[in-house]
């Protein structure tokens, strides 16, 4: 199919150790001494070229080391320390079918697209987040069943089945420490109090990878509010969505709550932060440390009816606005829903409607919209849905 690329399905464990016999090359016959032309790789330092293949995406990187022996002996040190690696923009995985997980990843290093499987995940329905090379997945029946992995290296490990209650709402996210690829993963339960409608319990649920135990430092009643589907970890925060549950009608239908988790041995309550206007729908995303949303901008008169899409930063418990989807980008989707899916890290943010597999970028370093490749998969029938995530395409990390 146009387009689509394999992805370098040798990569595995004995990869490292694979040779090259059909691309052995004798490098003192590439230079043909009664020719005045001379092979710049003979005379290429070692260093020099370590430094050029260091700015190559990765999936370069796995290509130029079929190249010759030298090529292979440079590219397997990023290989066993891929530190050495200019930093890689995240990926995207779009799902391409509803029923199964499957689907395509795209490089926008390269403005390719891949075929990736992933591992563990049952169906694409499932709660995703992902952090510093590692995505977790959990399922979204009796939200029990949690898996890590790196999606790159195919390494995956199943995590112990978190305590509590069902719920009937769920929100997931994980926070990687860079340093020592130690990781949290917090889950926000919601269940309604049985009989009323209006409250919920509220209760969140901790897992550290270097105790491998979870923990429920939380449970809480909200009045008027419930919990949802959207969370992420920043700076040692937890931050969740909460939605309008009837009562007294607040002025926006969504709110930002936030809880420290940095300090377990804290007796730390749930803050609310008011939204900057009326939302359809919000989606956070942890981009260098700083809590970004972006949020489809309700009419004023009918707040169910999406106008146009904000992106915000959140600066001491304000909102600033970074910028507005230019109007030709929001008509490029054609038919937008008043959801949609959205996330982000470092400089990129990944923005794609559920009902067509675009996807649009924007990069807030240069402030610039661009419309990734074409997907290979296209719409098969009138309720095809498409959604997706972002992660960062790491080597070095397991989980």
């Amino acid at each position: 199919m146009a387009g689509e690329i394999a992805w370098i399905s040798h990569y595995d464990d004995d990869y490292l150790q694979k040779k090259t016999e059909d691309f052995d090359l004798d490098l003192s016959e590439e230079v043909d001494k009664e020719a005045s032309a001379v092979s710049v790789d003979v005379i290429l330092p070692d260093d020099l070229l370590e430094r050029i293949l260091s700015y190559l995406p990765l999936a370069s990187i796995f290509r130029a080391s079929c190249v010759c022996k030298r090529w292979n002996t440079t590219a397997e040190r990023f290989l066993w320390n891929p530190s050495h690696l200019l930093p890689q923009k995240p990926w995207y995985f779009m799902f391409t079918s509803s029923d199964e997980p499957t689907g395509h990843a795209y490089d926008p290093n390269l403005r390719k697209w891949y075929c990736i499987e992933l591992p563990f995940i049952g169906t694409s329905n499932w709660f995703i987040s992902s952090s510093y090379g590692l995505v977790c997945f959990m399922d979204n029946d009796s939200r029990t069943e949690l898996c890590m992995c790196n999606p790159i290296t195919k390494s995956c490990r199943k995590l112990l089945r978190p305590p509590g209650m069902s719920s009937d709402y769920g929100a997931l996210a994980i926070s990687v420490d860079k340093e020592s690829h130690g990781y949290i993963v917090a889950i926000v339960k919601s269940k309604q109090v049985p009989e009323n409608f209006f409250q919920w319990d509220i209760s969140i649920h901790l897992y550290n990878s270097k105790e491998e135990a979870w923990a429920m430092p939380l449970t809480e009643v909200l009045t008027g509010w419930r919990g949802g589907d959207e969370s992420v970890i920043c700076n040692g925060v937890l931050y969740f969505v909460v939605y309008y549950a009837g009562g007294v009608l607040p002025e926006n239908r969504h709110a930002l709550v936030a809880y420290n988790i940095s300090n377990r041995f804290s007796q730390a309550s749930l803050s609310f932060i008011p939204i900057p206007c009326s939302l359809t729908c919000a989606r956070l995303m942890n981009m260098k440390d700083k809590l970004v949303m972006v949020g489809g901008i309700g009419k004023h008169d009918q707040p169910d009816i999406i106008k146009g899409i904000g992106i915000w930063v959140l600066h001491d418990r304000k909102w600033e606005e970074i910028v507005r989807m230019p109007h030709k980008y929001f008509q490029g989707f054609g038919e937008f829903d008043d959801v949609f899916a959205s996330s982000g890290v470092d400089d990129l943010i990944y923005i794609q409607s559920y009902g067509s597999p675009a996807l649009l970028t924007f990069d807030t370093n240069i402030k610039q919209w661009k419309w990734s490749q074409k997907c290979p998969v296209a719409k098969r029938f009138p309720l095809h849905l498409f959604t997706g995530f972002c992660f960062e395409p790491r080597l070095e990390i397991s989980p």
